[in-house]
């Protein structure tokens, strides 16, 4: 696939999971032990999308520490305190270049989209940094360039929990 950026928006309050967004934007709260961010970077990492930028606010610090700090969630270290020296092992790295932005904490999805707009050039992929999908990547970009228009949505409509009403003509 020709080079793809995914832009995360990872900004909001997260106020309907306030027990855990208190301490954490949402895009953080953990899944298996890794963050919901995490899980979202693995699934466009498997379709070669490797670059991503993230629209960073509410507690953006969180997602700038795990980033800084990644090395040492996943491998051994070494820290030899008379050398004040750190040696990582056994480097557990992925192949992701990460650009993560302060948007404000307060900015809404387009005003997050425009701040980042200078680390985007060409085909882009948007998603929000709190819901994990299985949608085929690979192939939503081959079906957006095939169709040659400016934005291609995906969407699901879950189901009902109660079932659903089939109407048509007016009919139930």
């Amino acid at each position: 696939m020709q080079k793809v950026k995914a832009v995360i928006l990872a900004g909001g309050l997260g106020t309907r999971i306030s027990e855990e967004s208190h301490l954490r934007p949402k895009p953080m709260i953990e899944i298996g032990g890794r963050p919901i961010l995490w899980h979202i970077m693995k699934i466009y990492g498997a379709h070669g999308v490797n670059d991503f930028v993230i629209c960073c606010g509410y507690k953006g610090y969180v997602i700038k520490e795990y980033f800084a700090n990644y090395f040492l969630h996943m491998s051994d270290v070494t820290f030899d305190m008379a050398e004040n020296r750190m040696e990582v092992h056994h480097r557990n790295a992925e192949p992701w270049r990460v650009t993560l932005v302060d948007t404000g904490d307060a900015t809404m999805t387009g005003g997050r989209l425009r701040r980042v707009a200078d680390y985007i050039d060409g085909t882009f992929c948007l998603t929000y940094g709190d819901g994990v999908s299985d949608v085929d990547v690979t192939a939503l970009v081959a079906h957006h360039r095939a169709a040659g228009r400016e934005a291609t949505v995906t969407a699901i409509q879950p189901p009902g929990r109660y079932g659903a009403l089939e109407i048509a003509e007016g009919r139930v």
